[in-house]
């Protein structure tokens, strides 16, 4: 019984005939029943069968398959870059590595009532209903190796504020003086393709321009700034205007610069060798499934 259990928790409800997009501890239990499995069962016994091995079948996580041609090479000169490496060869103390990237449609919402702070026995308390006040894009360069960012707010996203950006960081030390700096990208239109190469690097000598497969943002480590902005200073968006946006975005900027840590990227050429393994012999299984 218990292998049956586990056997149908692990399969997807439709394919069996059943009507569900996920299975839940009680929905298993109506399952087993009515396929005559056991003559009885509840909900929360088919969760201790399922905890054992932690299934959990009612969770489900988003993701995207690799569809670039040239996933790995692309993905490993920029896991190179973060290990502190370029063709082989270590970085020198002039070489520095930025991911940049845009955070778009950050909207400045004014509540129709004040937010109340958290007090006893009280969360904090944030209006439903809200005034819009506009949005702003913000672009941000984030120093891989010595954790700091350079952030700007524009009225929208695009090549030309991209280029304001580039502009900032270029022309401020150490990067200015630097013997090459490194910008890693993903393949947003404001820096997409051979195009955008020529470009900046005809503007920049001492820039290199480097290109993420598609769908990888979560190789970006400005994402994973970007994803504390949200929580931090974005999330439960209350601000009266965009300035009041603007002008927390540079604070924090601030007083992240004087307390950051380089992120602890674990996430290396053999973890990308080892996942673009297991995916290609998932394709595989899957393939003769549908064959059979």
């Amino acid at each position: 019984m218990v292998a049956e259990i586990k056997q149908l928790a692990c399969e997807l409800p439709h394919t069996t005939g059943v009507p569900l997009s996920r299975w839940s501890c009680a929905e298993l239990a109506r399952e087993l029943v009515g396929r005559a499995v056991v003559a009885g069962i509840s909900a929360a016994t088919v969760w201790r069968v399922l905890d054992g091995d932690a299934i959990r079948p009612w969770f489900h996580r988003s993701w995207i398959a690799p569809r670039d041609p040239d996933f790995a090479a692309k993905a490993a000169v920029a896991l190179d870059l973060y290990a502190g490496l370029f063709e082989g060869q270590s970085l020198s103390g002039g070489e520095f590595v930025i991911c940049a990237d845009e955070k778009t449609s950050i909207q400045a919402r004014c509540r129709c009532h004040p937010t109340l702070p958290p007090g006893r026995a009280r969360l904090m308390r944030v209006e439903h209903e809200y005034d819009r006040g506009g949005a702003l894009a913000y672009l941000a360069a984030y120093d891989v190796h010595r954790a700091r960012v350079t952030g700007r707010c524009d009225d929208t996203t695009g090549i030309v504020p991209f280029g304001r950006l580039v502009e900032q960081v270029m022309t401020a030390e150490p990067y200015s003086s630097a013997e090459r700096v490194f910008w890693i990208v993903d393949n947003g239109s404001s820096h997409r393709g051979k195009r955008s190469v020529d470009r900046l690097q005809g503007e920049w000598p001492t820039l290199r321009l480097v290109h993420l497969p598609v769908h990888a943002s979560w190789l970006d480590q400005c994402e994973i700034y970007f994803s504390i902005v949200q929580r931090k200073v974005v999330k439960p968006n209350d601000f009266t205007d965009l300035d009041e946006i603007r002008d927390r975005l540079a604070a924090f900027e601030r007083r992240y610069n004087a307390l950051a840590e380089p992120f602890d990227w674990k996430f290396t050429r053999d973890d990308l060798d080892k996942l673009l393994a297991r995916i290609a012999a998932h394709e595989e299984r899957s393939a003769l499934r549908e064959a059979a």
